[in-house]
């Protein structure tokens, strides 16, 4: 069915509400590049998949915390599970801990993807190795709602390294070791996206610091940064 879909051009049938959801969603104002980082809210989002496979792979959580103000908002923590066709393997059950029973009876993708943007909001959306995280959740909400959100990503992978050159440190687990910022849940969603956004809001500070200020510069730094890594 999913071939059929791309074939075709297959719209899924959502309800009035789901509709005016995304319409509502859609009529947000994104914050503009010059907004100041001291005042702009992130959302900083980690996903639980069924594999390591962004392009054939399914969405089953997404767990995600606000900073604000450069602070986390430890009482903003947002997670949901969505409904899969099957449960993923007992293996992949063993990393991220979502046991089969709760994976069937999780909300149905549609509205489970709505109550994300809506906690999201238009918000810049962090994660560390973003790329992934953004290709589950666009793949998730083509296939659930017929559209992907137009929304920024940011990813620390490259912001880190970009405010802290001196540290030659590799992946999420290297970088909070360093800051000594705890995760007590590994591979769950949303403990993953809480020590995502500690390390976010260091990264803030340091930026403000060393005179990036806005958005814009924020994107301009990680572009920068994804270009130096190729070299």
């Amino acid at each position: 069915m999913n071939w059929l879909r791309r074939l075709f051009g297959f719209r899924p049938r959502l309800g009035t509400d789901q509709l005016l959801a995304l319409a509502a969603h859609e009529a947000r104002p994104a914050p503009p590049p010059a907004t100041p980082l001291a005042t702009l809210r992130f959302v900083v989002v980690d996903v639980e998949t069924s594999g390591l496979n962004p392009f054939s792979d399914r969405l089953i959580a997404i767990g995600a915390l606000t900073v604000e103000d450069c602070t986390v908002r430890l009482n903003s923590g947002f997670e949901v599970v969505l409904c899969q066709p099957q449960a993923s393997t007992r293996a992949n059950i063993l990393i991220h801990g979502i046991d089969g029973t709760t994976q069937l009876g999780g909300l149905a993708p549609a509205t489970a993807l709505i109550h994300f943007l809506d906690y999201a909001e238009r918000a810049p959306l962090v994660g560390f190795h973003a790329d992934f995280d953004r290709v589950m959740i666009d793949r998730a909400a083509r296939e659930a709602l017929g559209q992907t959100p137009s929304t920024v990503w940011l990813d620390l992978a490259y912001l880190a390294p970009a405010v802290f050159p001196g540290l030659a440190l590799q992946g999420l687990d290297a970088w909070t070791q360093h800051f000594d910022i705890e995760n007590h849940a590994r591979h769950n969603a949303l403990a993953d996206a809480l020590a995502t956004a500690q390390l976010l809001q260091i990264v803030l500070a340091r930026a403000i610091a060393t005179g990036i200020t806005t958005l814009g510069d924020l994107q301009r730094i990680e572009s920068d940064q994804r270009w130096l890594s190729r070299c």
